[in-house]
């Protein structure tokens, strides 16, 4: 304890000692900037030495740098440039993040070399070494080490007999100083206009920008969401998006599309996630902020909307100009982030490389499907073909940026009433661990297999809190749009149409789970969460109790969560249709069996839908043959028919399974025999005369419509033919007859040598 009582006195008393550095370090009287520089060369020259204290550096070097306004944007750039390593250098490793103090001082430095670089017209050039000079610098010191060495009185003999400096052109002695001076204001005497609108410096503007945007992302990543400090540090966005507009410009106007696509693109990773409605109130609270500080810091007098009057004895003094408001509030308003959106991503799309061409590209479908135009969003998904390359990238950052982008799309899928759409986009996702392939959430189980850096790195890549998609919402949003397609499709099968085989498999097996986890329950409460309240609803829809589903369904108070004007009575709108459409079909689906007849007023009547919409209904589902009906126009009633079957067909039915599991059980057997286990599936899917590997020839069958294709690779194979005999293949029809025999379809001998390997056997029916 006292180790560590000590320790921490030292670490603070170096802290009061880099907080009480003074700001210049070298005297203000005869300061020149030749003599800036060598100082700023030497305080550069210590840092990642051992035993120096890498803060007192930074406080040195801003002092500096204030000394260097006087001189110049030449001058003072590349100091700011060092003080920037410093500040990035005080991070001992990747997990540690810049303090907010410092990020902002950092900002401001970044800020002032933009304005030079963009408004005054200056670029950056990388600083270099004169030959010339360092050989002088040897020489020179060489030459003291030696007399100091060999001269009878020393080194300070050998100092005091150096050789006095003499201007040349005045013939005055100087000193070292006065001659750098004089040889740097020759040199830029002898410059022209672009020479001297070149300023050499150490680093690279668009690494520093993009290491500012690292520290912002950790800093929100490790400071908690439920404190002020998290609130207030988001205000620290809109000036990075600041800086890297002004970073961009700057790189586009010198032509390096490189650093202006990439920093472009973390400009629209800075901007994708947002609303219009959320981004303008972001931007103008950030504008008020910059111009007049805290709200809480204004003083109770101005902040009512009453202006007060000119008479101090009665009004305070800070009543007199009423509530204060931005001067200009129409910049914030009138900016169309679509626009800027598609623009900027349409630059990445021109000059980026491809990991940043497919963030762009995912950033841009995120945006659509948030502002709810989910024909754009599809479009520039499918023609970018992401769904078949994402897996290929091998960055999981983007895999991730991925699975937000295809949630986002179920969700405006749902919100326009594409039910389907927003289940495919959805299921995925929501189907497993949802919280950590959308990285809101690291697994932390007591049986984790993962390693400490594992862990690390999952963290690093959380995404911060107020870019999450909220949970809740999107497990509404997938198990409703389940709902409205499973419980048709498990009303289609409970009566006992087996012989359909489409409507019998399951849509969503999660939402099935969650259903039959539901029904085991003994004892059913209120619902308490999302999931409740849909699995009542649901409850409720099967039994044909449509209003009790969308009174449950509409009261969930996720639907407040959704941005935008109207929204929330818009979905609660759709989900009352679309429960009403589905609730028919349910009913029909249920209950068709116990009626001769149904009226079409009496249906309009149950559902409270009009004539047209149930009729479309209906018709829809007698052309799907889902529903075994005719329409009686005169009498506006619908006639069912009976076709269940009959015993002997019931038996058939069954034994067309069990004979499809037998061959499925013997096909399994056979490539565990052969070894050919990758072709299982692709015999499943009903192919039986396909190829298995490289496709050796035909033999020709008598039945003329079908084909039975070998394993072998040795050519066209037929009974004489003159390809070597390959590995015969399946019977691909009914009974089929080769000229070599009943089903046998291999076993032909070829000039070529070898006798054909006889794998095929008798053609299968297949149900």
């Amino acid at each position: 304890a006292g180790e560590r009582g000590r320790d921490a006195a030292t670490t603070l008393s170096k802290d009061h000692e880099a907080m009480r550095a003074p700001k210049s370090v070298i005297p203000i009287e005869g300061l020149t900037a030749a003599v800036l520089n060598k100082k700023v060369q030497e305080i550069a020259a210590q840092r990642g030495r051992r035993g120096t204290d890498s803060r007192q550096l930074l406080r040195q070097l801003e002092g500096l740098s204030r000394l260097s306004i006087e001189f110049g944007p030449r001058v003072e750039v590349p100091i700011l440039m060092h003080v920037i390593s410093a500040q990035f250098g005080l991070q001992r490793n990747m997990d540690d993040y810049m303090d907010t103090a410092t990020w902002r001082s950092c900002a401001s430095y970044l800020e002032r070399i933009s304005n030079v670089v963009v408004d005054q017209g200056y670029r950056l050039g990388a600083q270099t070494i004169d030959e010339a000079d360092l050989m002088l610098q040897s020489s020179n010191a060489a030459s003291r080490i030696k007399a100091a060495a060999s001269g009878p009185g020393g080194a300070m003999a050998a100092v005091a007999a150096e050789q006095e400096l003499i201007n040349p052109h005045t013939g005055e002695p100087e000193t070292e100083d006065e001659r750098a001076e004089r040889v740097r204001m020759e040199k830029e005497a002898g410059m022209s206009e672009e020479e001297k609108k070149t300023i050499p410096v150490v680093g690279s503007l668009s690494m520093y920008l993009t290491s500012l945007e690292q520290e912002y992302t950790k800093s929100l990543q490790q400071i908690s969401h439920h404190t002020p400090e998290y609130v207030a540090r988001l205000r620290d966005e809109a000036k990075l998006v600041v800086l890297l507009t002004k970073g961009h410009t700057y790189y586009q106007r010198e032509g390096l599309s490189d650093e202006a696509a990439a920093l472009a693109q973390l400009r629209i990773e800075h901007l994708y996630y947002r609303h219009d409605t959320i981004a303008k109130q972001v931007d103008k609270a950030a504008e008020f902020y910059e111009q007049y500080g805290e709200v809480d810091m204004l003083h109770p007098a101005c902040v009512s909307d009453q202006k007060g009057g000119t008479d101090y004895t009665k009004f305070h003094p800070a009543a007199s100009s009423g509530k204060p408001t931005m001067a200009d509030e129409s910049a914030t308003e009138t900016t169309n982030w679509s626009d800027l959106i598609n623009s900027l991503c349409t630059y990445v799309y021109q000059n980026g490389n491809d990991t940043a061409r497919t963030r762009a590209t995912i950033c841009h479908v995120f945006h659509h499907a948030l502002h709810d135009r989910f024909l754009e969003a599809r479009d520039l998904l499918l023609m970018s073909h992401l769904q078949d390359t994402i897996y290929d990238t091998g960055d999981i950052s983007t895999m991730i940026l991925f699975n937000r982008m295809m949630v986002t799309l179920g969700m405006c899928a749902f919100r326009q009433g594409r039910i389907w759409d927003a289940h495919q986009c959805l299921t995925e996702v929501c189907s497993g661990r949802a919280r950590e392939l959308l990285a809101q959430g690291v697994s932390m189980g007591r049986f984790s297999d993962k390693t400490p850096e594992q862990e690390k790195a999952e963290r690093r890549r959380q995404v911060p809190y107020h870019q999450h998609i909220n949970l809740d919402l999107l497990e509404g949003c997938h198990l409703i749009s389940a709902m409205l397609l499973e419980i048709p499709n498990m009303a289609a099968a409970s009566v006992g149409d087996s012989g359909n085989t489409r409507r019998a498999r399951p849509i969503s097996r999660t939402f099935r789970k969650y259903h039959d986890m539901y029904d085991h329950q003994v004892f059913t409460g209120p619902p308490e969460q999302t999931r409740d309240y849909v699995m009542r609803a649901s409850k409720a829809l099967m039994t044909g109790d449509w209003k009790a589903c969308v009174e449950l369904c509409t009261q969930l108070e996720v639907w407040q969560l959704v941005p935008g004007e109207g929204v929330v009575a818009s979905i609660q709108a759709m989900l009352k249709e679309k429960i009403k459409l589905e609730g028919l079909r349910t009913y029909l689906f249920a209950f068709s069996a116990q009626y001769d007849s149904l009226s079409l007023s009496q249906l309009c009547g149950m559902f409270e839908m009009t004539k047209n919409e149930v009729h479309s209904v209906v018709s829809r589902m007698m052309i799907n043959r889902e529903l075994f009906a005719s329409w009686d126009q005169p009498t506006e009633t619908i006639v069912l028919r009976k076709v269940e079957p009959n015993s002997l067909q019931v038996m058939a039915l069954q034994f067309a399974e069990k004979a499809a599991n037998l061959v499925e059980a013997n096909e399994r057997l056979l490539d565990v025999a052969s070894g050919n286990l990758g072709y299982r599936e692709d015999w499943k899917s009903g192919d039986h005369g396909d190829d298995r590997g490289h496709r050796g020839g035909h033999q020709r069958n008598d039945n003329r419509g079908q084909r039975n294709d070998g394993r072998g690779n040795r050519g066209f194979r037929r009974d004489g033919g003159s390809g070597g005999g390959g590995r015969g293949g399946r019977g691909g029809g009914r009974q089929n007859r080769t000229r070599q025999g009943a089903g046998n379809s291999g076993g032909g001998r070829g000039s070529g040598g070898g006798r054909g390997r006889g794998g095929g056997r008798r053609g299968e029916k297949k149900y």
